[in-house]
């Protein structure tokens, strides 16, 4: 038999019949006074959620004791106890008392609510409550069923792109401690149809389902423990006409791309359609959007193919860039661009988000911000096999000569670039900050087919500038540099501030290349780790500590480490942009380097940060 959530208690509703009053006086108006409802009693026993306490037990029988507090102006109460399994509706009406006990079958859920009345007959119900009767001791529980919130019973929902999110409410465990799991059903038969793999053993308490247009569908969710199961009310919503999340122009040649670029208007979005799209010159992005209006050029989120922009028509020319964005407030998401003359992408505009791009084969730097570029975000973009035809030139990504500050490399990736992963060298540009978090640089100085290169080969450059003079504030968190032919971090006479935390370092030239000469005027190194020489390590001021090379007790060795590959730090991205989950540097749950760091205000699991980017 299938359980059911809790019927709501039916207030009944006295109508009040309004007629003429004869009266003797002059006036005709007659006051006509409304009882005012009760308040709302507080339940007090038994608690939420809880197994209860049972009194003398006859047969299958408990007795079990239910206390409420009173309800201002409550004449008396009526106590409302459902069975869950069964929806059988137990009432005590009429009570004059805030207690009572009740005899209730044992091994079973219950509701229970308290309605207060009044002499108008005005009621007013209390919230409900859920509690166990536990059955026969050393007996497992039967889990409370989930209570089904979105989409109400009747309700009509439109799906937006054919989909539509189930919701329901439940606990994590049951009142024996047991996880629970759950598995939804939803067709549009009975509710009972055999649901698809993916939809069994949930541990989340939603889920997004396809449906079809103006059908009605019935759902409903079983909870189990491993051992009993509940099952909850059954559901029913009919869906509307189906919605396109699609909001904006759709484009699919490459004129029609450049056509609604140059006529995009704050606050527009332009999808463009998967494939490859040639071009012969650069794209310019000029016109900007507003802080509350960005315009978008986006992948179109149902294609299984990206759009790939390939420049390799270009001649390769300091001029031939792919993109220039010089404009501000751009969201431009899941495009991939290739071989363009110079840079990938220019940006010297501001505030503007790139997400989820790729950079590749071109003869510059795959994205590069100048020319004042400032608080642009770069999130889940991948920049590599970027070099110039003689083998000197070309980085992953740079914030660099005469860029602005507060830019941010989230969640990106830079890998066999011919010259840095990242590279803040300055040349105009002073005392700028540019933040990397989660960034990871690998294998950078070598070429696509794996011989070194002509270039520096470092995985971050901090900075530099031809008189040595220059200050870019760079911020590294949870970021990663192996494999690079020289410095993983690298110092490059940079006079500014350096901060890494929980930052990892691996199988570089040298993992650390923070030089004497012309040195940094701040460097803080905390919470991270190296596996092999650590490098230079200096600074006018110091702060150097909780880490894999200075901590008593604490020494990083390949035993640490799950995996010491970073072959897969290069491998597909998840679906919606963000990095794969690899074991590489993850470590090993005897490790001395778990909860081995300082709290910097970063999240971490245990009883302090581990040393490196991966917490265990």
């Amino acid at each position: 038999m299938k359980n059911l959530i809790n019927i709501p208690y039916k207030k009944l509703l006295l109508i009040l019949v309004m007629g003429t009053t004869l009266s003797c006086s002059d006036d005709d108006d007659a006051q006509i006074t409304t009882p005012e409802a009760p308040g709302m009693a507080n339940l007090v026993l038994p608690a939420d959620n809880t197994e209860c306490e049972v009194g003398e037990v006859v047969a299958n029988m408990a007795e079990v004791f239910f206390e409420w507090n009173e309800a201002g102006g409550a004449e008396n109460y009526d106590l409302v106890i459902t069975n869950l399994a069964t929806q059988e509706v137990k009432q005590r009406p009429n009570l004059n008392t805030t207690e009572i006990m009740v005899r209730l079958e044992r091994g079973n859920a219950y509701s229970w609510m308290v309605v207060a009345k009044n002499e108008g007959e005005e009621t007013t119900a209390s919230e409900s409550n859920r509690f166990y009767v536990a059955g026969v001791p050393g007996s497992n529980n039967v889990p409370f069923p989930a209570t089904l919130v979105s989409p109400e019973s009747g309700a009509t929902i439109s799906s937006v792109d054919g989909r539509i999110s189930l919701e329901w409410d439940a606990t994590a465990t049951d009142t024996d401690g047991d996880a629970l799991t759950y598995t939804l059903f939803a067709d549009t038969v009975d509710g009972n149809q055999e649901p698809p793999e993916e939809w069994i053993g949930l541990t989340e308490t939603s889920l997004e389902i396809e449906v079809e247009a103006n059908s009605v569908y019935y759902w409903h969710v079983e909870t189990t423990d491993g051992k009993n199961t509940a099952i909850s009310n059954t559901y029913s919503f009919r869906t509307g006409e189906n919605i396109s999340s699609i909001v904006g122009e759709v484009v699919s040649s490459s004129q029609e791309i450049l056509d609604a670029i140059a006529a995009a208007i704050p606050g527009e979005n332009i999808y463009i359609r998967g494939g490859e799209y040639t071009f012969d010159s650069t794209i310019e992005i000029n016109t900007s959007g507003s802080a509350n209006a960005m315009i978008s050029l986006l992948a179109h989120p149902e294609d299984d193919t990206r759009p790939k922009f390939d420049f390799s028509a270009m001649e390769e020319n300091s001029s031939n860039r792919g993109i220039e964005l010089k404009a501000s407030y751009w969201h431009i998401k899941g495009i991939d661009v290739f071989k363009a003359g110079d840079n990938g992408m220019l940006i010297t505009g501001n505030n503007n988000l790139v997400e989820f791009s790729t950079f590749s084969e071109c003869s510059d730097t795959g994205l590069q911000l100048s020319s004042g570029a400032a608080n642009n975000t770069i999130l889940n973009c991948d920049s590599y096999f970027n070099a110039d035809s003689t083998l000197e030139n070309a980085d992953g990504f740079a914030a660099k000569l005469d860029v602005g500050t507060g830019n941010k490399f989230i969640g990106c990736r830079a890998w066999n670039n011919l010259d840095d992963g990242w590279d803040g060298y300055l040349r105009g540009g002073d005392n700028v900050t540019t933040t990397h978090e989660d960034c990871w640089s690998i294998q950078n100085g070598y070429l696509m087919d794996g011989t070194a290169s002509g270039g520096d080969g470092n995985g971050f450059k901090t900075g530099g500038s031809d008189n040595k003079d220059l200050k870019h504030n760079a911020i590294y968190i949870r970021t990663v540099a192996v494999g690079n032919r020289f410095d993983g971090f690298d110092h490059n006479s940079n006079r500014g501030e350096v901060t890494l935390y929980n930052c990892s370092a691996y199988d570089n030239g040298t993992n650390y290349g923070f030089g004497s000469t012309n040195p940094l005027e701040s460097l803080i190194i905390k919470n991270s780790n190296v596996l092999g020489e650590v490098g230079s390590v200096n600074a006018t001021s110091l702060d150097v500590t909780n880490n894999s090379w200075d901590t008593e007790g604490v020494e990083s060795s390949v035993d640490d480490y799950v995996s010491i590959d970073y072959a897969e730090l290069t491998g597909p991205r998840k679906e919606d942009g963000s990095l794969p989950d690899v074991s590489f540097f993850h470590l090993e749950a005897d490790s001395d380097l778990i909860d081995a760091g300082v709290d910097l205000g970063l999240p971490f699991n245990g009883s302090a940060p581990d040393l490196g980017a991966f917490e265990f």
